[in-house]
């Protein structure tokens, strides 16, 4: 079982920057895809950004520009979201995500938070 545990998470205010991680455990050495889901309150969760095979990006138009997600590794299991120009509406808990081998796996949440 694979488990995911994000930090950098936290209050900011809107123009500022953050930078999540998600660090993966278990044995899996390289996921088909790793992203980042967000959902704020009173809303469903959405896709932000996904990385597929360490090389394909895919970004939530209403984050293109700001955000970036990007891994460090060659193992592939450590996945980083760059949040830049934040804005109000980008307060949410995010969440992790990778999938692999058909089975797909969520961290726990960080709460991001925007002030105006």
């Amino acid at each position: 079982q694979v488990q995911l545990v994000e930090s950098g998470g936290g209050l900011v205010q809107a123009g500022g920057s953050l930078r999540l991680s998600c660090a993966a455990s278990g044995t899996i050495f390289r996921f088909n895809t790793m992203g980042w889901y967000r959902q704020a309150p009173g809303k469903q969760r959405e896709l932000v950004a996904s990385l597929t095979s360490g090389t394909t990006t895919n970004y939530a138009e209403s984050v293109k520009g700001r955000f970036t997600i990007s891994t460090n590794n060659a193992a592939g299991n450590t996945v980083y979201l760059q949040m830049n120009s934040l804005k109000p509406e980008d307060t949410a808990v995010y969440y992790c995500n990778a999938k692999y081998g058909g089975n797909t796996s969520w961290g726990k949440g960080i709460l991001v938070t925007v002030s105006s």
